[in-house]
This record gives C-alpha cells, sequence and structure tokens, in this order.
C-alpha cells in the first residue's frame, strides 16, 4: 500500500531506472526527462518519459469491498487499484539512428528488468517533492509490460498532444499502484466475556450430528413405504382375494363334467322300422 505520491513516484523512478541502464550504451551522455514530448525535438539524445493515462486496475479494483459498516464505520482502509499507462520516445540525430538505438535500449533495459526495484525506489523518494512517499514500503511491485497499439490507436494518441511532432516511441503499462485512503479503520472490539456450551446431539439447540444426507430416490421410496404401512388393503377387498381361489377350485369339476358329456349332434339317431 502507498499514498498520493505513488503515481508520481513511479513515473520518476521509471526515469532514473532507464537512465540508469540506457545512457552507459552511448559515448555522449542520455538525457531522460519524465514529461509531455517536446514541441521541438531536440538533437542531443533525449528519452522522453510521458504517463498519457490512469485506468482502474480491472482485477483488483473492487477488492476492498466494502469498506464501511452499516452504521458508517469505517472497517477497513480503502484503496485505490491502478494501472498507470507511459509513452517513452527518443529523440536524437536521425543520420546516426539515435532515436532508434535509444529505443532498444528501453524495450531491452524493461525486458531485463520487469519490475521496479526496490533501491531505485528508495533513491528516488529523496527527491524534495517526493518526500513522505512510502512506495518502497509497498507490499505489491509494480510491473512493466508493452502494451500493443495499432495505427488508428498511435495517431490518436500523438492528435491529443496539440503542435507535437511525431517521434519513434513505444507504450508500456505499470500495474499495480495502489493508494490508500488516509483514515484509519475503527478497531474492532475484543471478546468481553468467552461462552461455551456443551449439548448433546438430539438436545434443542444442539447442532444436527454429521452424516450422509438422503437422496431423492431414498426419500420417494421411504415415501412409498410409509404410506403402504399407514393405508392398508380395505376389508373387503381382502375378502375377495381368499374367496377367489374356492370358487375357481370348485367351478373346475363342472366345468370337467360339462366336457365329458357327448354332445346331441354326435349321438345316432334310432333306426325306423321297416314296413311289412
Amino acid at each position: 500500500m502507498s499514498n498520493a505520491l505513488a503515481i508520481a513516484h513511479v513515473t520518476q523512478a521509471l526515469a532514473l531506472l532507464l537512465a540508469s541502464n540506457v545512457g552507459p550504451e552511448f559515448d555522449e551522455a542520455v538525457k531522460v526527462e519524465p514529461h509531455r514530448p517536446p514541441t521541438e525535438p531536440p538533437d542531443h539524445p533525449t528519452i522522453n518519459v510521458f504517463l498519457y493515462q490512469v485506468t482502474p486496475n480491472t482485477a483488483m479494483r473492487n477488492n476492498d469491498l466494502p469498506t464501511r459498516a452499516a452504521d458508517g464505520t469505517l472497517v477497513k482502509r480503502p484503496a485505490a487499484a491502478l494501472d498507470l499507462h507511459y509513452l517513452i520516445s527518443a529523440y536524437g540525430d536521425e543520420t546516426t539512428l539515435v532515436g532508434q538505438r535509444l529505443i532498444g535500449s528501453v524495450v531491452r533495459t524493461l525486458h531485463e528488468i520487469p519490475i521496479l526495484p526496490k533501491d531505485v525506489i528508495e533513491e528516488t523518494g529523496h527527491l524534495p517533492h517526493l518526500v513522505g512517499s512510502d512506495l518502497a514500503e509497498s507490499a505489491q511491485r509494480v510491473r512493466f509490460s508493452p502494451t500493443v497499439m495499432d495505427i488508428d490507436e498511435t495517431s490518436k494518441l500523438w492528435g491529443m498532444l496539440y503542435q507535437t511532432p511525431y517521434s519513434l516511441s513505444v507504450v508500456y503499462q505499470a500495474a499495480l499502484v495502489l493508494i490508500d485512503g488516509r483514515e484509519q479503520p475503527v478497531p474492532g472490539k475484543p471478546v468481553e466475556r468467552p461462552e461455551v456450551r456443551v449439548l448433546p446431539f438430539g438436545a434443542p439447540g444442539a447442532p444436527v450430528p454429521p452424516g450422509p444426507e438422503p437422496t431423492s430416490t431414498d426419500r420417494s421410496t421411504a415415501g412409498v413405504e410409509e404410506k403402504a404401512s399407514e393405508d392398508p388393503a380395505p376389508p373387503t377387498l381382502a375378502k375377495k382375494a381368499a374367496k377367489a381361489p374356492a370358487k375357481t377350485v370348485a367351478k373346475a369339476p363342472a366345468r370337467a363334467r360339462k366336457a365329458t358329456r357327448p354332445s346331441k349332434a354326435a349321438q345316432p339317431e334310432p333306426r325306423k322300422g321297416t314296413e311289412g
């Protein structure tokens, strides 16, 4: 966590990091300026670090909510999570391609050292306009990553810089910068009286003993069995079911006798006597 000087502190530390790693590769001194690109490009080797946009960090913007209780009491110090977007441009003699050589050194430095070192933060913290900054004590380290911009986005960005000619540049994003609030949260009240209750399972107010919860199939089966036990069959249906086998047995011999009797069609007709 850090205070409101964190944004300016990161910009100044980035300029110092580039000046410490880019300058030794050139025969002449390289000047690093942490402000907007100049309207008149300089002839000597110059790197310009310009913070053109500050946006909320999408992953951490609501990480500290809620910060207040229902009665308005501050329970947690709010922290704004920010991303810083930098336009880094290079200037120099075009006949020896100084600008392109400077951009190559910038890319190599930020790719080799993507996280802002703590010693650089501490060194820039001694500047008069950064006295009181606590960025060095923050647990969150600032990381630089390149940002891809097409021709349209680049032209819009440079178009916002009134009367500023275009120069070879790269765009980097610094994440994550946390800015704390100034209020101190109200500490929680200590435990005044410890109270321990021991209740057996089944007692009023006792917790339910652990065990597997019944599934939907078990509930339906249990409901069918309980209904069958509570609603026995009516006595009339039971009597009919008991008498059904007896009727079947009694009718069986009658059917057999009927089947053994010869039919009328099968009996021979009596012969008539002949006349004298």
